[in-house]
């Protein structure tokens, strides 16, 4: 097995996990009980936010048990699938590998979020005037970016590869004897006209 293939997206997963947790943790120590700060003409606002349920807060009314059911466990079951994906199929090209790493560490990052504190820390919000985008944090950013990734991928047509036939020998032998009779049918039409 070839493992230089795995040092790239197992990179990307360390960074995106250490630069979520770090991030969530300066969110709670910095930003908590603080009015939101805006920059660039309000396009870009850090505010501090928990969130109970999923990506945009989906979820979060529902009861306790089902939350962790619908947001916890069947996200980790679906982060199993892409991680063996990752590793054990040979199909998975480079590109894919890639989003896949960073679907498993940011959708990983916030499932330890839920586990532990029942919440996800976000923190990050975009948007021009009333046009906003929901609060988010690192580890969404790395899930939308690996969708961004596999998107292109999904709705690309696989061209079949073009095959060439070899002939059989009794194939080229048949294919010869065809040249043969057109060659000398060819003559017989041109020794009649010379006779015409």
């Amino acid at each position: 097995m070839n493992y230089k293939k795995f040092v790239l997206p197992l990179v990307i997963m360390v960074l995106v996990i250490l630069s979520d947790r770090m991030t969530k943790v300066w969110a709670v120590e910095t930003l908590k009980g603080y009015p939101s700060q805006s920059y660039l003409g309000d396009s870009f606002r850090i505010i501090y936010a928990e969130n109970e349920g999923a990506f945009l807060s989906l979820g979060s009314d529902l009861p306790e048990n089902v939350r962790f059911w619908v947001l916890a466990i069947i996200p980790i079951l679906a982060l199993g699938y892409f991680g063996f994906t990752l590793f054990f199929n040979n199909e998975v090209g480079p590109w894919q590998r890639i989003a896949f790493a960073f679907i498993i560490a940011g959708g990983g990052s916030n499932i330890i979020d839920r586990i532990l504190e029942g919440k996800v820390v976000d923190f990050l919000n975009i948007g021009i005037g009333e046009l906003r985008s929901g609060i988010f944090n690192i580890a969404d950013m790395a899930i939308m970016a690996g969708l961004f990734l596999i998107l292109p991928m999904a709705f690309k047509s696989s061209t079949p590869k073009k095959q060439e036939s070899v002939p059989i020998e009794g194939e080229k032998a048949d294919e010869n004897a065809e040249i043969k009779v057109i060659e000398e049918t060819s003559e017989d039409l041109t020794k009649e006209n010379k006779a015409e």
